[in-house]
């Protein structure tokens, strides 16, 4: 799939865009805060109906304005789309082909984007949290189920967060209304992770290829799935996690009520990383831990495209400067040719363009887009 033609109106600094995109490589070039990453921001935003920047959706509207609208035409190999996403004040409204959808969850994955910044390298050294936003951001635009389960799971959660801490500050006493509402989360705990172990264990045998064609390395990539329910294994169907979330919940019911939250659940997952066998948290370098989250971005879009056959968009949001030379290389000759790709930099120094055949060139200052060079 490709986005041929790109509408912005009133998208933080990008007042108004009007351009079309090549199907191969676009490189988008300017200095910083000129609009570079707001416009591949602004293309996540038409796949996703979400920013991988910040979760307040009023902060992406053009100051002075009372909404931000982004309309794209995209080519898959089936079919052709007209994607309309409108934001505002009072939160955001989406169309296909003209046709306004009642549910986001109908219009998310229509158009599928891997976006790969910066931030994405602290993927292996940095939080538990941004690994669970990693799950639920790209496992929810390729899957529609796990879209939807993971965004009632925050629902419910947030219910039972609540009670508990009315239960604990002595304002709510019926224990069996919390035990319904543990039930729920039990229930809905093990449609999630069931879909972790399912899509991640396809992403660690593509990562695993990836790396080793990225660092020409002797080590092995291994990726495992960390539930905080210890006893939950990647054999175990829904059914067995369920029982096993639940009876968890229940063995922790008093301390939860003390503490006046959930302790366990997808909410407190983690994902792992390994090189032969060896934590990639505490003992690769910065190379091999870089060469990781690449290897990770790259086996996404190979999950894509096993589940949906077609290719996602690549956005590079100024990470090849961050990429040493062979990383460069390795990334460039693995996605040359197979998806539609959106770079951003600041510059054309010192980066390995010459794999590139032909890319569209672009330069990008004060929220406006120009066609530089076009081969």
């Amino acid at each position: 799939m490709y986005l041929d033609h790109f509408i912005v109106q009133n998208y933080r600094n990008l007042e108004k865009i009007d351009t079309n995109f090549d199907s191969n490589v676009n490189i988008f070039i300017g200095k910083n805060a000129q609009g570079k990453t707001n416009l591949l921001e602004a293309i996540y935003f038409l796949a996703l109906t979400r920013s991988h920047r910040t979760s307040s959706d009023r902060e992406l509207i053009h100051f002075g304005n009372d909404y931000a609208n982004l309309m794209g035409h995209v080519h898959k190999s089936q079919v052709d789309l007209d994607l309309r996403v409108l934001i505002t004040k009072k939160g955001k409204k989406v169309w296909i082909n003209r046709v306004e959808q009642a549910k986001l969850s109908k219009y998310v994955g229509q158009l599928n984007a891997i976006l790969f910044s910066p931030e994405d390298l602290e993927l292996i050294k940095g939080a538990p949290a941004l690994r669970r936003r990693f799950m639920d951001q790209e496992f929810g635009q390729i899957n529609a189920e796990y879209l939807y389960f993971a965004s009632k799971y925050r629902q419910v959660l947030f219910q039972k967060n609540n009670y508990l801490k009315q239960l604990a500050k002595g304002q709510a006493k019926d224990q069996i209304f919390l035990d319904v509402l543990s039930d729920q989360l039990a229930g809905i705990a093990a449609e999630v992770i069931s879909r972790r172990f399912k899509f991640l264990r396809y992403l660690s045998h593509s990562a695993s290829d990836a790396y080793e064609h990225i660092s020409l390395a002797s080590e092995k990539l291994a990726i495992a799935y960390h539930p905080s329910v210890s006893n939950i294994t990647g054999d175990d169907n829904t059914e067995t996690i369920y029982h096993k979330v639940l009876n968890n919940f229940q063995k922790t019911k008093e301390m939860e009520i003390r503490k006046g939250t959930t302790l366990s659940g997808p909410h407190r997952d983690d994902i792992e990383f390994k090189l032969d066998g060896k934590d990639a948290h505490l003992y690769a370098s910065q190379g091999q831990q870089r060469s990781i989250a690449l290897s990770i971005k790259l086996a996404e879009i190979q999950l894509v495209h096993h589940l949906t056959d077609e290719y996602p968009l690549l956005l590079l949001d100024d990470v090849m400067s961050e990429l040493d030379h062979g990383r460069q290389r390795a990334l460039l000759n693995y996605i040359h040719g197979k998806t539609q790709t959106f770079i951003t930099t600041t510059d054309l120094e010192g980066i390995s363009w010459e794999i590139i055949k032909q890319p569209r060139i672009y330069h990008i200052q004060s929220g406006k887009i120009s066609l530089e060079k076009e081969n």
